[in-house]
């Protein structure tokens, strides 16, 4: 029985184009079907663009923009991957601030594939056991995580795993968490972090 996380904001943040687009959709459709309100998060106005692999796919209208949105506005944060999609958001400092801001909130947060690139960056990895995208292993030991080999992990409130084969175990994982609310741990987690960014902006 899926778990229910009625009136529950979930931001998903993407970069405007390079998402994978079933990594979008899935966990999109499963947080709705659950009940929550999911929230486009991207860098800019206007529309996102998908793909499969490396063909484009569909576009999605943006909800709101980062660097005018904050933590406190929602309850999860939601890290589609894509190869492009987290290569482009880790360069951009209003989307590491915005995802370090959900672990300073002891918040859940769910990252597939590559998106724990962005997670490295945010530098909220030390001391958790991860998984993600085969190629994705050595930066996240590099930045102090456990990496395993499963289709999906929790560690404190965070859920990561390796591709959209694990898709189904994923979204019953994040949808869990989100049920479950803020963990203290993750917080706790984040305080220990020495040079982690500040907080996101409150929404307007």
């Amino acid at each position: 029985m899926t778990a229910d996380i009625t009136g529950r904001a979930v931001a998903f943040l993407v970069a405007p184009e390079g998402i994978e687009q079933v990594e979008l959709t899935e966990p999109w459709t499963a947080v709705e079907q659950a009940g929550g309100d999911p929230v486009l998060v991207s860098t800019q106005s206007g529309r996102v663009q998908g793909f499969h692999h490396l063909d484009k796919a569909d576009t999605f209208p943006v909800d709101a923009v980062v660097g005018e949105t904050g933590a406190d506005s929602y309850d999860a944060l939601v890290l589609p991957g894509g190869v492009a999609n987290p290569d482009y958001l880790r360069t951009v400092g209003d989307a590491v601030r915005f995802t370090h801001a959900f672990f300073e909130q002891g918040k859940p947060v769910a990252a597939i594939c590559h998106a724990p690139w962005l997670l490295v960056e945010a530098d909220v990895v030390r001391g958790r056991t991860v998984t993600s995208f085969p190629s994705v292993r050595t930066d996240l030991v590099n930045a102090g995580a456990e990496w395993v080999d499963r289709e999906v992990v929790t560690d404190r409130g965070l859920v990561t795993s390796r591709t959209p084969k694990d898709l189904a175990a994923f979204n019953a994982k994040l949808v869990e968490e989100i049920a479950e609310g803020e963990h203290r741990a993750q917080a706790r987690s984040a305080e220990r972090v020495s040079a982690g960014p500040a907080g996101g902006h409150s929404r307007k």
